[in-house]
């Protein structure tokens, strides 16, 4: 492998801190992540050394075959050497990272499922207190949506929306009702600055909290002048069927629901 490569490539320090012991794998294999990332060399978690090239081959492609080989040597050995000794004898033989890291997400699968189980849980249990700032309490829940996803259980934007909303106190109940109403779908990072720029007039007991939809803001209609209680009663709907059609409707539901009870109770008696 190059030198200039071995010099700079120097991250044990993150790792080090605590080694893979057979307890932390998710946390562990996170941080490797995030450390080969850096250092542009993650791909060799995923992509698969190919065969040597030919004498022939083009210099271009021996160079890239060369530096991938070199990454695959680096990151085994920081791999080992991240582990605990234990773990160190059981793969030091294992050249690949990717055959490496196969066979630990294969033992530790049972852990894997128990972060994911208390995940959820913390997830679904979430809830912004009365009078609490919604800010921290959104980037909270979006960590747990996005570690769900890195733990293979990816929750959809749509629903992740709904876990979230179902998460705010009552007085947030206006802002619920209107996004819904508008059929509104946004990232989660679009719902959180929503709801911060929402959260001033919440917490004053503003009754409208506005919305935008089609870039235009909501505005309650305005009153008729000249016009008397009754005539905007009225007005509210106009869909609305006639008076008479809805007490017709309202005695045969009634009906319908004595019959039902009525039948119910024979089949009590029956049984």
């Amino acid at each position: 492998m190059s030198s200039s490569n071995h010099d700079t490539f120097s991250p044990r320090s993150v790792l080090e801190k605590e080694k893979l012991n057979g307890y932390n794998f998710l946390e562990w294999y996170r941080n490797l992540r995030i450390v080969l990332r850096q250092k542009k060399r993650d791909y060799v978690l995923e992509k698969v050394l190919p065969e040597k090239y030919r004498s022939n081959a083009p210099q271009s492609d021996k160079n890239a075959w060369d530096k991938h080989s070199n990454d695959v040597v680096d990151v085994t050995c920081l791999m080992l050497a991240t582990m605990n000794s234990d773990l160190q004898k059981q793969y030091e033989n294992v050249a690949s990272p990717i055959e490496m890291i196969t066979s630990l997400k294969a033992m530790f699968q049972e852990q894997a499922r128990t972060e994911r189980y208390q995940m959820v849980k913390s997830l679904v249990e979430c809830k912004l207190l009365k009078d609490a700032p919604v800010s921290p309490h959104v980037i909270k829940m979006m960590g747990y949506i996005d570690n769900l996803g890195k733990l293979d259980c990816p929750i959809s934007q749509e629903l992740a929306t709904d876990i979230i909303l179902q998460s705010l106190p009552s007085s947030y109940d206006q802002f619920i009702m209107n996004y819904n109403m508008n059929s509104l779908t946004k990232m989660l990072t679009e719902l959180h600055g929503m709801l911060k720029t929402a959260e001033p007039n919440i917490k004053k007991g503003t009754p409208n909290v506005p919305m935008v939809q089609g870039g235009k803001k909501f505005k309650k209609p305005s009153k008729g002048k000249g016009k008397g209680k009754a005539d905007q009663v009225v007005n509210q709907d106009k869909h609305a069927p006639p008076l008479n059609q809805r007490l017709a409707l309202l005695k045969m539901i009634s009906a319908t629901s004595v019959r039902s009870q009525g039948i119910g109770k024979e089949i009590a008696r029956n049984s």
